[in-house]
């Protein structure tokens, strides 16, 4: 297919000047610390899951529920949320976000009830179905029109610097000074890009009333359907391994090793997004299936019985480079093949990307008490199959083999 931009991204032209026509990368930088605090409140959990759930006095499956309830606070308010704030000036919604974070966070970090923390945790993900109904969208809004993926993709850099440095230094941080201390340094990050956003990112208009076409309308337009379809097997595959990879790791008798997997598993993925960016406006569909294709690979080594250090290791790395690009890839994605629908449909995947980690991080804690920790990339193997075979199908729409 030739090289195209959706309806939604001719429409919505750049209410700031580009100067040159290059890139405004101290915005997008800001964007992509939004991303960064936003995906590490997210999986911070995950590297400190056993303290969590020994100081709160519950178990790690329960514990572990943390991410799940924050995906549902995203998934039961991103679209009527979006709805109604979609006349907002841009900068005021993503500063409302921002300081949802830092309250959350705050609330996390002192809290010695697990009921109020999971409360904590619920808002946040409410701020984050507010943040990721936005910042694609504001990403391509701000940048030339044939630098859009690319500014997507410096946007979307936060997901992979979390998981390859916040997570790794969370986990750290909590070893060393305990878990809260993680969740404090969050906090601080959060009001630092409050003050950032509000120097650096020019400010955008809402959308005019009416403006945002129905979901059912949107779901039938071709492409929409497979795109969300393949977000949610994805996401929920993804998900199921890494909030229990403590767990998994120790496991296979390697519970030392959850800051160096996550380390090497981040940096993969920042390989795997600056692959996406050099290539998604060439190669969309190639690098979807390929990412699928690798995280099948890396599901399959995790599942041999004691394959040893070495290849947990390398199974890190296939899995982050796999995963890299999947959050630019399926926003790109749905953009593109929503047209004229495109804030809806990403509205939409935003509620699907959530309720598919809730339903993870639900599932896995039900593997990791019923079968045991080992099941889990079983389960990921069972979930990768049809979804490649859909990327593999949507070669008209969708996922076609050129934008």
């Amino acid at each position: 297919m030739a090289n195209h931009t959706t309806a939604a991204a001719r429409s919505a032209a750049p209410s700031v000047p580009a100067s040159a026509g290059r890139l405004p990368l101290a915005a997008l930088l800001a964007l992509a610390t939004a991303v960064f605090v936003t995906s590490l409140t997210e999986t911070l959990p995950a590297g400190v899951l056993p303290a969590m759930s020994a100081d709160l006095g519950v178990g790690e499956a329960a514990m572990g529920q943390s991410v799940t309830v924050y995906a549902l606070g995203t998934a039961l308010t991103a679209v009527p949320l979006a709805a109604r704030t979609s006349g907002w000036r841009r900068k005021r919604l993503l500063l409302t976000s921002v300081a949802g974070f830092a309250a959350a966070n705050t609330v996390t970090a002192v809290s010695s009830s697990y009921a109020l923390t999971m409360g904590a945790r619920f808002l946040a993900g409410v701020a984050a179905g507010v943040a990721w109904a936005l910042l694609a969208g504001y990403a391509r809004r701000i940048a030339p029109p044939h630098l859009q993926g690319r500014a997507v993709a410096v946007a979307m850099t936060g997901i992979p610097l979390a998981l390859s440095l916040g997570v790794p230094a969370g986990t750290f941080l909590g070893e060393a000074v305990g878990w809260r201390s993680a969740f404090t340094a969050m906090t601080v990050i959060a009001v630092g890009l409050l003050g950032w956003i509000a120097l650096a990112v020019p400010d955008l208009p809402g959308e005019a009333r009416g403006g945002r076409a129905p979901v059912a309308r949107t779901l039938r337009v071709p492409g929409v359907l497979p795109v969300l379809a393949v977000t949610f097997t994805l996401v929920l595959a993804h998900t199921v391994l890494y909030t229990y990879v403590a767990a998994y790791l120790g496991h296979v008798g390697l519970a030392g090793s959850t800051g160096l997997v996550l380390l090497l598993f981040g940096g993969a993925s920042l390989a795997g997004i600056w692959v996406t960016g050099r290539l998604i406006d060439r190669g969309l569909r190639i690098l979807t299936l390929a990412g699928t294709i690798l995280l099948a690979v890396a599901a399959a080594v995790f599942a041999v019985p004691s394959g040893g250090t070495a290849l947990v290791l390398t199974a890190a790395v296939l899995w982050g480079f796999g995963w890299g690009g999947a959050p630019t890839l399926l926003q790109t994605a749905v953009a593109d093949a929503g047209g004229d629908a495109a804030d809806t449909a990403q509205t939409m995947l935003v509620s699907l990307w959530n309720a598919a980690m809730a339903a993870g991080g639900l599932a896995g804690g039900v593997l990791l008490d019923v079968l045991g920790a080992g099941a889990l990339p079983w389960s990921v193997l069972v979930l990768l199959v049809p979804t490649v075979a859909v990327v593999a199908g949507a070669r008209a729409h969708g996922f076609p083999a050129r934008r």
